[in-house]
């Protein structure tokens, strides 16, 4: 009997069914991102959005963003739990769309692998699909690339971006800010994507698998460490729309930390001293640093430390933003404000400015951390 010919694609380590697989598995969970907006469903080579709403607008302007999770998917790979990192890249990227006040509209995603294995592949895309619908997000298209030989077999790295509208007189940023505004700070769900290369440090560092149980969390190491990133895309977005007026600027704590990060939203000559007094780091930063020999201190450049989000707002509307963003369910509370006199002297600590090559304004934390959650 004739023996079937071998596909020499699969033979090279390149498993086409295994991705056409994937994408039926993935499919009802795209399509709940779907409005009346995108066109042609899964599996097109490009994703269509009818961009007819932003007639509506007097001068739209489109926000983009791209990012990817960073090194926090080694440890949904070593714990081979992958339902929540999707919401993690949602995260990074259509909540920097927010900072300048723009809706998202719809998003992409990538994902490169030394071998597709479906389920996984599905359930990474599910949460990429559960993050979309909980920002408001058609995720419109996405791309699934096998590497054998450059990744090993279950190695795998995701990114995405994102696209955004928002009308050119209502974008937040630095040229709203005024003196005497005040800072908020958004409490984060954990580290969220950021950092955990130092994370992975600590913990490798001091022998800990993680799948075993950390008796401060009541679940394993890993477990805590994938809690996903918290998305403030609608509640903002909500609050900008409930209060007029408010938020002046935004900023997303990411990469660089709160200081850093808070100093690219703030006009140059201004600057802010944030009260670590007024709120007490998440349990998981304050083992983290006891297990790295660290003071919470030494981390501030690289963990968010509970504030995953900062809104410089209107001092007269500072209360009704606050008493918003608590309603959706995020502590929120006063941290600094903004001021554009004489700067203090480094006897407290130097001021962060310049990051990413924006020169805004001056930043610091102050004070001494809360001992217990406030």
């Amino acid at each position: 009997m004739a023996q079937a010919p071998q596909n020499p694609y699969t033979e090279a380590g390149v498993d086409t069914a295994a991705g056409d697989l994937a994408v039926e598995l993935m499919k009802s969970a795209v399509r709940r991102t779907h409005g009346p907006e995108v066109l042609g469903g899964v599996g097109g080579f490009a994703g269509l959005f009818d961009a007819s709403a932003l007639l509506s607008y007097t001068k739209p302007l489109l926000a983009t963003s791209t990012d990817g999770v960073g090194t926090k998917v080694a440890i949904a790979q070593a714990i081979d739990k992958h339902d929540t990192i999707g919401q993690d890249l949602v995260g990074m990227v259509v909540d920097d769309i927010v900072v300048v006040g723009a809706k998202p509209l719809f998003m992409t995603d990538y994902i490169a692998c030394g071998k597709v294995f479906p389920e996984r592949i599905a359930d990474i895309v599910r949460g990429i699909a559960l993050g979309c619908e909980q920002t408001g997000t058609a995720l419109v298209g996405g791309e699934t690339a096998e590497h054998p030989g450059l990744l090993g077999v279950n190695d795998y790295d995701v990114a995405g971006a994102a696209t955004g509208a928002v009308e050119a007189d209502q974008v937040l940023g630095a040229e709203r800010v005024q003196p005497g505004d005040v800072v908020l700070a958004l409490a984060s769900s954990g580290p969220h994507s950021n950092g955990y290369s130092l994370i992975r440090h600590i913990v490798a560092g001091k022998g800990i698998s993680y799948g075993a149980h950390a008796a401060d969390f009541d679940r394993t190491w890993g477990e805590e460490l994938l809690e996903p990133t918290r998305l403030y895309t609608l509640p903002l977005l909500r609050l900008i729309e409930q209060v007029p007026g408010a938020i002046h600027s935004l900023s997303h704590v990411t990469g660089g930390g709160i200081a850093a990060n808070l100093a690219r939203v703030l006009p140059q000559g201004t600057w802010t001293e944030l009260d670590r007094s007024t709120w007490s780091p998440s349990p998981v930063f304050r083992v983290l640093a006891d297990l790295g020999g660290l003071r919470l201190e030494d981390t501030e450049g690289t963990w968010n430390l509970g504030v995953g989000f900062l809104a410089v707002v209107a001092a007269e509307k500072a209360d009704a933003a606050a008493s918003a963003l608590h309603a959706e369910g995020i502590a929120t509370w006063q941290v600094g404000v903004v001021s554009d006199g004489a700067r203090p002297g480094d006897a407290h600590g130097h001021f962060e400015e310049g990051a990413k090559g924006v020169d805004g304004g001056a930043v610091r934390l102050v004070g001494t951390y809360a001992s217990s959650a406030l």
